[in-house]
């Protein structure tokens, strides 16, 4: 059965309360990758957990970034996401790092060639490009960013474009990576919020809101006092994890191996 995995809290931490607005209903998803199955799948679940649960509140889904790479099929959820995926609910998008080297690729492909080898040449084969992740040549990855730009439609564009690097809802901040404490929220760095791990991760850290977050995977979501992980993995796993969020209460709804439906 899927639960929390639960680390000590700092004191202060440990006696503050996070809350939603009343009258909300909050869902944030876990990293995706090119899992359109397990998307479905997710979004199909949260609609039957809405209406259970939402007794009119106003319902927001937040999806924590990562789309793209890594699983086979980026282009399809994008299609998803691009589509109305949950018509009623406000939905907001956040940008992961694949998400920005895709968007790098495109514009500097010969600087931002790595994202070949962390999961661009799933990106590029969903989209009929092929390209191999140990490509150098120069001339080669410009033409692998003009065929991919011409490969993708307009509404993904815009809609990669448009992800934001941050949510704060109540008493609760959304974002990819995570943040670097001690640093105002106003004042993150975007390389933080899209990448971080040391210093955000390995240790302890006072703030005023929850941090709710993904990029790192974890066979089971975390919760501290003020930090929730959930990208369980999706593309190795087979579990996409979303967190449910209400008053006080939070819960952990799962689809794929495993999957769990439960208040944590």
């Amino acid at each position: 059965m899927a639960q929390f995995r639960r680390y000590p809290p700092l004191t202060d931490a440990a006696e503050r309360t996070f809350q939603i607005p009343d009258g909300q209903l909050v869902y944030a998803i876990g990293d995706i990758h090119g899992e359109a199955g397990l998307l479905r799948q997710l979004l199909a679940t949260l609609r039957a957990d809405a209406d259970r649960h939402a007794q009119g509140a106003a319902i927001t889904l937040i999806f924590l970034g990562d789309y793209l790479d890594r699983g086979p099929d980026s282009r399809q959820v994008l299609d998803i996401l691009t589509d109305n995926p949950f018509p009623g609910a406000r939905l907001q998008f956040l940008r992961g790092n694949h998400e920005q080297a895709l968007l790098d690729f495109l514009v500097t492909p010969v600087e931002a060639q790595a994202w070949l080898r962390f999961g661009g040449t799933e990106t590029l084969s969903s989209y009929g490009v092929r390209a191999s992740p140990g490509l150098s040549d120069p001339a080669r990855l410009m033409g692998l960013a003009q065929e991919m730009a011409e490969r993708l439609p307009e509404s993904h564009l815009a809609f990669l474009r448009q992800t934001r690097l941050m949510s704060i809802v109540g008493d609760y901040v959304f974002v990819h990576a995570g943040i670097r404490p001690g640093v105002p929220l106003a004042a993150q760095q975007p390389d933080d919020l899209l990448w971080i791990r040391d210093g955000f991760m390995d240790r302890p850290f006072r703030s005023d809101h929850a941090i709710v977050h993904g990029h790192t995977i974890i066979d089971i979501p975390i919760l501290t006092g003020n930090r929730i992980g959930i990208d369980t993995g999706a593309y190795a796993t087979g579990v996409l994890t979303a967190l449910a969020l209400s008053g006080q209460d939070r819960r952990l709804v799962q689809v794929g191996q495993g999957e769990n439906n439960r208040p944590v």
